[in-house]
């Protein structure tokens, strides 16, 4: 993933956020098409059971890529000439269909580092947002040209500006749409949602103390007690269960 000085190519220059600034991203590129890609296609349940995350990334297009007998399938994620690509061009609606964060997981882990397409579905832009993966778009006439264009320039690098709202390929360069949110989180390197907490880990405890239903709890565990020092057992009335 390429990134740059935060701020730059806006017309503010924010402080910099507890993640990573992802203002572009470059890499090769490979096609998906196809439109009202799943979750579910892209990530197919029985692979949901894992424990962490760490390894998903091969079994991303699962159904798609291989048979029963595990024997490869025809799919562009199989053929060596897209197997070290980070950029993945797609078409109307991706990610659409259950919610599954492992979906984005899988991408980013095959090595995806940023998503091309006509539409994404909300919340797996979302989803793909809270890893730092921009979600960009464009029109159906200027996807499919890029679609091809890798097709026939499998090693040529797509550079993606988060910033500035391009995509170049080749001699072209297109505008594409980053949403304001997206845009924004990225650029100032405050997509990470737990990075941004623990960056301000004394502004969460003293939001925390000033609750009264989690102050007493926060206070004992710092007094090295239970959450119910302060009060004794829950049953000290005398009453039972």
């Amino acid at each position: 993933m390429s990134q740059g000085d935060a701020g730059a190519g806006v017309d503010e220059s924010p402080e910099e956020g507890p993640a990573d600034v992802v203002e572009h991203v470059s890499g090769t590129g490979v096609p998906i098409r196809g439109n009202d890609i799943d979750t579910d296609q892209i990530i197919p349940a029985r692979f949901l059971k894992v424990v962490t995350f760490d390894g998903l990334g091969q079994f991303a297009f699962f159904d798609q890529r291989f048979t029963d007998d595990d024997e490869e399938k025809p799919h562009p994620m199989n053929e060596d000439r897209f197997r070290d690509a980070s950029v993945m061009v797609t078409n109307k609606n991706f990610g659409c269909g259950s919610s599954r964060e492992h979906a984005p997981q899988a991408l980013m882990r095959w090595g995806i580092d940023a998503l091309v397409g006509e539409s994404f579905a909300e919340i797996f832009a979302g989803n793909c947002l809270a890893l730092g993966v921009p979600t960009v778009t464009a029109d159906e006439a200027t996807v499919e040209a890029i679609q091809d264009w890798v097709d026939e320039h499998p090693d040529g690098d797509i550079d993606v500006d988060v910033a500035d709202e391009t995509v170049t390929y080749g001699d072209e360069t297109v505008d594409v749409t980053v949403d304001d949110a997206q845009r924004k989180a990225l650029v100032e390197g405050v997509w990470d949602t737990t990075a941004l907490m623990a960056s301000n880990a004394d502004a969460t405890r003293a939001t925390a103390e000033s609750l009264p239903y989690t102050s007493g709890v926060l206070n004992a565990r710092s007094d090295g007690g239970n959450a119910a020092s302060d009060g004794g057992d829950v049953r000290s009335d005398g009453g039972g269960a």
